[in-house]
């Protein structure tokens, strides 16, 4: 496992607001952009930079008001743009108006941002922006993402996922639970030989092509790779 992608314990406890339900969920190593784009709401916040992903629900739940609306409005969404990816901190500028230098903020001022000048109800009292602050880093964002069929033999299911490159073949099964939530009490197999569970696609010999369909201008839809699923009669939990 890659060092520092999973700070947290295995499921997390996303939400503190009172009132709230608490949301946990299973913390994986990769995230794709449609993985980020789900968690699009104040009670559910997502975001991405540098190809780093944090969960900024419990920060919302802490910080009502207009500094929380641009984080709100960027919810689901990759937000490097509002960064400099030389030093990690947020991208300054001159105001045109005042002639001064401030923190670039393209969608409004939000959390942690000082104000220009004085301000009585400017809160102070936090060690650690939330951009810098690791207790909201879940996980990487996948650099690319690739399809694939998996084929279950003994119901005739058939799903096509997304799923990162750098993703073993455990971790898609374990997306594949929320289609099939006995996927471990199968064997998963490529042309009828078993594929090795730890080892990614392309280490099991299903190589990406989808560069090269595009490059011959083939439609990359039409030849996604298939896995079989072979039941192993017994159900075992997944």
């Amino acid at each position: 496992m890659t060092a520092g992608v999973q700070p947290r314990p295995p499921s997390f406890t996303a939400s503190v607001r009172k009132g709230d339900i608490p949301k946990e969920y299973q913390l994986q190593r990769y995230y794709t952009a449609a993985d980020v784009g789900q968690h699009n709401t104040s009670h559910d916040c997502w975001v991405s930079f540098f190809g780093r992903v944090y969960d900024l629900t419990p920060l919302l739940a802490e910080h009502e008001g207009p500094l929380a609306q641009p984080i709100i409005a960027a919810a689901g969404s990759d937000i490097s743009f509002w960064f400099n990816e030389a030093t990690g901190q947020p991208k300054e500028h001159v105001h045109p108006e005042t002639g001064m230098q401030e923190i670039y903020c393209p969608w409004g001022r939000y959390i942690h941002v000082p104000p220009q000048g004085p301000e009585s109800g400017w809160a102070t009292d936090y060690r650690t922006p939330w951009w810098e602050d690791e207790r909201y880093f879940i996980g990487l964002r996948s650099e690319r993402t690739r399809k694939v069929c998996i084929v279950n033999l003994l119901t005739r299911q058939k799903n096509t996922l997304e799923v990162p490159v750098e993703e073993t073949v455990a971790e898609i099964q374990n997306r594949y639970l929320v289609h099939n939530a006995h996927a471990g009490s199968y064997t998963w197999k490529r042309l009828g030989k078993p594929l090795n569970m730890e080892k990614t696609l392309a280490e099991n010999g299903m190589e990406d092509e989808t560069e090269e369909f595009l490059r011959l201008s083939i439609d990359p839809d039409n030849h996604i790779p298939v896995i079989h699923l072979h039941f192993n009669d017994d159900l075992t939990e997944a």
